[in-house]
């Protein structure tokens, strides 16, 4: 009876030192993915490792006690384990979530084949004796692609008509001159500049993504300056299609004096696009269309920087952001009115939703697009000024979470976790300051748009220069 009841005793400690043992090798885990995730810094690293020393000595050492006592050291052992698997996989979120967001390498152009939306075919099949219209003034690689994939679904050559602007194109189709029209789903916006309510009189019949790498900088350091170009769009399907960018904000930050510039350019601005328009100017919004990566050549052109890194924003969902963060305090430099929401001038507390509407409202306003642009630079500072909290940057891969899909950067994950380390270790208040390019209304012909005219608005140069100069100051650290 006696060696029967010592055995069970024995079995026991072996249980428990199986338990102990497993929480030596999640410890061990846990930190080397801490080390190698980036994010936490080794500051934070050291006592929590120290910690685990302690918790792993005690629950060791209890196991070697007589009596019952041994279970005390079994149930810090269980519960360890089970903060450390939690922590393991919170470490393996965070590394998929940064990998998601982080290193886009490529531009989607959604290409389209559009016919009348009174039109009774619904599969390409159905349209292969339609005569189809193509223009000739932008994105003719694409097009091309476009019309060898639609000859290779329908089994033929198909009938082809040239037009030398996408207005042209789309005024046939409606006019009946042709029965389908293929060109890149960016431009539709376009058209809709000139010919009012163009996409409620045609139908997508087919869609299809072409994929095209963008050049990728080398990966920098992230404790030395940098700008970023911020990228509001507005699309339904994936964040790397190409389209027109309404909000463009360039970021400029120097983690060594903590000062961050923002600068608003207007989407209206009246400039080249280069590699695109040649000597014709265009909206900047329209360089979007090319690919985020012509935006930033054409914003590099103009202030005469280097655009590191970017991100691009489908800007509903600014709304999930905010609310991540739990709102966010934004100063107005009005009292208005906008989206259902009253608006103080001074400070006002946003959720998601009012964020939005105070971002987008334009008509309220003497000085129109421009103060949009100063309220779109506002919201940004309340969001960065609660982002770069310590408690916000703990919980940062709930945040990442929430707005995977709706945002893309060129940022590689390595880079965004040493960002957020260096935060998190030195827990530093940041110095933002905000400004914005303005300029003169005008009407003029846009590369884009053919020969349609459209507003634009003419920069100033003077501003143009003095923002240039400002960011020359911050990245040099003045």
């Amino acid at each position: 009876m006696e060696n029967k009841r010592t055995e069970a005793k024995s079995s026991y400690h072996v249980g428990g030192m199986s338990i102990v043992f497993v929480q030596l090798v999640l410890s061990v885990l846990f930190l080397v993915l801490a080390r190698e995730n980036g994010m936490i810094p080794g500051k934070y690293l050291v006592p929590i490792g120290a910690g685990l020393l302690v918790f792993f000595g005690i629950a060791f050492g209890l196991q070697f006690l007589r009596g019952k006592k041994y279970i005390v050291g079994l149930v810090i052992s269980i519960l360890v384990d089970l903060i450390l698997v939690g922590g393991i996989f919170s470490i393996y979120k965070a590394d998929k979530l940064l990998v998601q967001v982080g290193g886009a390498t490529y531009k989607t152009d959604s290409m389209v084949v559009v016919v009348r939306a009174d039109d009774s075919a619904k599969t390409l099949e159905d349209a292969k004796d339609y005569r189809y219209g193509i223009q000739t003034s932008v994105d003719v690689e694409n097009t091309d692609k476009m019309l060898e994939d639609v000859e290779k679904n329908v089994g033929r050559t198909v009938k082809v008509e040239e037009y030398s602007t996408i207005q042209e194109e789309a005024e046939a189709l409606l006019w009946g001159r042709i029965d389908a029209a293929i060109y890149n789903e960016a431009l539709a916006s376009v058209i809709e500049e000139s010919i009012e309510d163009y996409s409620s009189q045609v139908k997508v019949l087919y869609q299809y993504g072409i994929k095209t790498e963008i050049v990728q900088e080398e990966e920098k350091n992230m404790e030395e300056p940098f700008n970023v170009y911020i990228s509001g769009i507005d699309v339904s399907g994936a964040i790397s299609t190409t389209s027109r960018s309404d909000v463009n904000i360039i970021m400029t930050v120097n983690p060594n004096t903590h000062k961050i510039l923002l600068t608003s350019t207007p989407r209206d601005y009246y400039v080249t696009i280069p590699g695109v328009s040649g000597e014709q100017r265009d909206k900047l919004t329209h360089a979007g269309i090319y690919g985020v990566d012509k935006s930033m050549e054409t914003l590099e052109n103009l202030y005469g920087i280097d655009l590191s890194y970017y991100a691009r924003v489908n800007f509903t969902s600014l709304m999930t952001i905010v609310d991540a963060l739990g709102g966010v305090d934004v100063n107005s430099e009005y009292e208005f009115t906008a989206g259902g929401y009253q608006f103080n001038k001074g400070v006002n507390h946003l959720d998601g939703k009012a964020a939005l509407a105070f971002s987008r409202e334009r008509y309220s306003f003497q000085d129109g697009d421009n103060q949009r642009g100063r309220n779109q630079e506002a919201v940004l500072t309340a969001i960065l000024n609660k982002a770069m909290s310590p408690a916000i940057l703990l919980n940062a891969s709930s945040i990442i979470s929430s707005v995977s899909d709706s945002v893309e950067t060129n940022m590689t994950s390595d880079e965004m976790a040493k960002f957020i380390n260096m935060q998190l270790s030195e827990g530093a208040s940041w110095q933002i300051e905000s400004t914005a390019a303005v300029g003169t209304g005008d009407t003029q012909a846009c590369f884009s748009s053919g020969s349609q005219p459209l507003y634009v608005m003419w920069p100033d140069e003077a501003t143009v220069a003095t923002i240039s100069q400002k960011m020359q100051q911050v990245l040099g650290g003045q």
